[in-house]
């Protein structure tokens, strides 16, 4: 009788910690590249949303043209017509990381609708939505995105629609890794019972299979931002950007129609440059971390988690050797 006491105690204590453990296991482990990644992205990306209420309209126009970082109380110095670069800066970076999540959003539940939805119910839709993402994959993306830029008027073309042009052309890939990724999970055992059970097709879905496609779509939404800001840049560079707002496209759009590497002025064309690099930089560093969830392997061959283990340096040797064969 007090066994059975015990034991009825003991379990309301033992779910939470099974539950944390399984939710523990779908993040990252606190690397050092998973924290300067979300550090660097952290600082960007709180830039973009405090600094266009701090700094000065990045339209006005002054006589200091071309004037050097720091004359003048210019930070970054000033355009050709005497814009604020730094102004300007905090604008197009808040323009760039819109455009770079509305994308990284839309791709997200495109590829899921037709790669997810399409596995799990198979069939005729499996093999017609299947159909569809191999044609929008294997159509080249760049020019598709140039036709479509060039055909929308110039003053129609703001950040949204920039963003639904990407997404457009960005998300067929992704729905093929997760179709994949689908149609093994929908054979497992649990999702079988389920299925027998009496179950619906949503809540399976949703509690039985999307869980175990999060590192994957939390991994291939990293990587539709930074195609996206990429992407948005080279558009902007070629005159195809948004139109009526700044991002950092538009600011190397304007630095390289004025001249500005033929000026000296390397404040205006470096800035923009280093801040796509740096958010690219640290989005590709998170990407890491979350791979290592998808992929077991990566986690237990890093050089911090093997310090964790306490091997000693001919342990670590011959790990490494067993991983490469």
């Amino acid at each position: 009788m007090s066994s059975t006491l015990s034991l009825d105690t003991d379990a309301p204590s033992v779910a939470p910690t099974a539950a944390r453990r399984s939710i523990a296991a779908l993040l990252p482990s606190p690397s050092p590249k998973l924290i300067v990644g979300l550090a660097i992205a952290a600082v960007i990306i709180l830039w973009a949303i405090i600094g266009p209420l701090v700094v000065g309209d990045p339209n006005a126009i002054s006589t200091l043209a071309f004037a050097p970082p720091g004359s003048h109380g210019h930070l970054l110095g000033t355009t050709q017509t005497g814009q604020d670069v730094w102004s300007q800066m905090a604008w197009g970076t808040r323009g760039s990381l819109i455009i770079g999540f509305t994308v990284g959003v839309l791709a997200t539940v495109l590829s899921a609708l037709f790669g997810v939805l399409g596995a799990y119910i198979g069939g005729g839709v499996d093999e017609g939505f299947a159909l569809f993402t191999n044609v929008v994959l294997v159509i080249p993306g760049l020019p598709l995105v140039i036709v479509i830029g060039n055909y929308v008027p110039q003053s129609q073309r703001g950040l949204f629609l920039i963003a639904l042009v990407l997404a457009i052309t960005s998300w067929a890939g992704s729905a093929r890794v997760l179709r994949a990724v689908t149609l093994s999970v929908r054979n497992r055992d649990y999702v079988a019972a389920s299925r027998v059970s009496g179950e619906s097709t949503w809540r399976i879905l949703v509690v039985e299979i999307l869980p175990n496609l999060i590192p994957v779509m939390a991994s291939q939404f990293v990587f539709a931002i930074i195609f996206a800001i990429l992407g948005e840049a080279g558009l902007s560079f070629l005159g195809l950007g948004a139109s009526g707002t700044f991002t950092l496209g538009t600011i190397l759009f304007q630095a390289n129609n004025d001249l500005a590497l033929t000026q000296g002025a390397w404040w205006w064309f470096i800035p923009p440059g280093l801040v796509i690099a740096l958010f690219g930089c640290a989005l590709s560093l998170i990407n890491f971390s979350i791979d290592e969830i998808i992929n077991p392997k990566l986690r237990n061959s890093t050089r911090s988690q093997r310090r964790k283990w306490g091997l000693t340096p001919a342990q670590i040797k011959r790990l490494e050797e067993e991983n490469v064969k």
